[in-house]
């Protein structure tokens, strides 16, 4: 009879991921203070290890990482390196590892700061690569050393002009959504490269970020009024305001308003806070700029029409999906993306609109329940992909829920601000913000769904490896 001997060659990826996660779990007891002898002979951790450790997590999260994730990248780097009663700390702004040989030696220690962030998903993408490979124990510690100084030092997968174009895609493409037409979205390209522009000379000579945001509204904003002026004067009947709206959604602060929420949600409350308050830092420097340009060409006797303001409704025209498609992938442009994620990326921004108005013309749900709806689709299908393909999972959420970014809200409510009716201005402001946030909740909550039915994916992204989950309620 023939053997049932198992089948022959290396086993997969999946069932190496899972070993090492039983492999992680098992030493994680091992090396904790109640299964260490104390007066046994120990040898002081190896430095570089912990060098190794500290620059992954800095780099990963500069790199726009959220905090979870770093953290659960320097715990299996950790334990992959033998670092023994390795304690992980990791804020908005700083990193520490902690790491304890026993005896009667002292812990060792190191923190690293993080003072400069550039949003790079390219290098986190290749950090979680480095990562996998060495907790998988294909990495040795000198070769993860290597591989993480090419990884800092490699080029961008894109040229920089190409990242400050991508700025300008976004705003053209939210106008083309919007209905502003041909005429209009090329201005609103022209309009937000220049303020872009005009940010990255202020930051090059110290101006605070805030300050720059300010100035790259008012820039584009400023264009846009003039182009209403224009075409209200000689009656040609352009959608100008869309310029305005397709440069909110350029700068609407996407990134730190998802990973504030997962924060919030994994139990990270310091950073979630941080993250929450830089938001609205973004928001209040987006409403300053718009709002002061939008006081003034009231004042100036600019018609700014409030029944005519620019907005896709619930559309399901060719030049809104192709529009819906472009943010997405103009999006995932301006934050590094590796480019073979570009097309998945565009189909789920398509995904997000579709379901969210499909929703609200089949059934007439409020906007913000058509938004969750085609947030946690996405989050589900994001969370799906990154865990299918070994990747991070911020890269396909991000620029995936831009379509449905407020910027046609927020612009209503300035204007109506603008107006003298403070009290419709507020409560459309209040309703970006309740927008804004539910998108954020959905995407998590996707992702909570796929956490809670597979395991696989990234080190430590099973069911059974976040403490947090068990730190109030549940089972003991």
């Amino acid at each position: 009879m023939p053997s049932k001997r198992g089948r022959s060659g290396p086993p997969s990826e999946e069932i190496m991921l899972s070993r090492m996660r039983d492999w992680r779990a098992e030493h994680e007891r091992e090396l904790t203070p109640d299964n260490l002898d104390d007066d046994e002979d120990t040898n002081l951790p190896d430095a570089r290890a912990i060098n190794l450790v500290l620059r992954v997590g800095e780099l990963m999260l500069a790199s726009g990482e959220s905090t979870e994730a770093v953290s659960e990248a320097m715990l299996s780097l950790s334990i992959a390196f033998d670092l023994p009663r390795s304690e992980v700390s990791v804020t908005f702004t700083t990193i520490s590892l902690s790491t304890h040989p026993g005896g009667d030696s002292p812990p060792v220690t190191g923190e690293r700061v993080v003072r400069r962030r550039t949003l790079d998903y390219f290098r986190v993408n290749e950090l979680h690569t480095l990562v996998q490979q060495a907790a998988l124990g294909l990495l040795e510690l000198e070769d993860a050393a290597g591989r993480l100084e090419q990884i800092r030092r490699a080029p961008m997968p894109y040229p920089n002009w190409l990242i400050a174009v991508g700025f300008g895609l976004i705003a053209s493409s939210a106008s083309l959504m919007v209905g502003g037409g041909l005429i209009v979205a090329t201005v609103a390209f022209l309009a937000t490269v220049l303020g872009d522009r005009t940010s990255v000379f202020l930051a090059n000579r110290g101006v605070a970020e805030f300050y720059q945001m300010v100035a790259a509204a008012t820039v584009a904003a400023s264009i846009g009024v003039a182009l209403l002026w224009v075409s209200t004067s000689l009656d040609l009947g352009l959608q100008a305001g869309a310029i305005i709206t397709g440069n909110i959604m350029a700068l609407l602060p996407g990134r730190p308003l998802v990973s504030s929420l997962q924060d919030g949600i994994s139990g990270s409350y310091v950073s979630a806070a941080a993250r929450l308050l830089e938001t609205f830092f973004t928001l209040g420097a987006i409403v300053s700029g718009v709002g002061a340009v939008a006081y003034t060409a009231v004042r100036l006797g600019v018609n700014m029409d409030l029944e005519n303001l620019p907005s896709a409704g619930t559309a399901l025209d060719v030049a809104v999906l192709v529009g819906s498609a472009g943010i997405a992938m103009a999006f995932a442009i301006s934050l590094a993306v590796p480019p073979r994620m570009l097309p998945s990326i565009g189909v789920m921004g398509v995904m997000i609109w579709v379901t969210y108005a499909g929703l609200r013309s089949l059934v007439d749900v409020p906007p913000v329940v058509g938004t969750v709806v085609g947030a946690v689709a996405v989050g589900v299908v994001g969370h799906w992909l990154a865990r299918r393909t070994r990747r991070p999972v911020l890269p396909y959420l991000i620029p995936s829920i831009a379509p449905l970014l407020p910027g046609s809200i927020l612009y209503r409510g300035l204007i109506e601000v603008t107006q003298g009716t403070a009290v419709a201005g507020m409560l459309s402001l209040a309703e970006a913000i309740t927008v804004a946030l539910a998108l954020g909740a959905g995407v998590n909550l996707g992702g909570e769904l796929v956490r809670a039915f597979q395991r696989g994916g990234l080190a430590g992204a099973g069911m059974r490896s976040r403490p947090a989950a068990r730190r109030t309620r549940g089972g003991y």
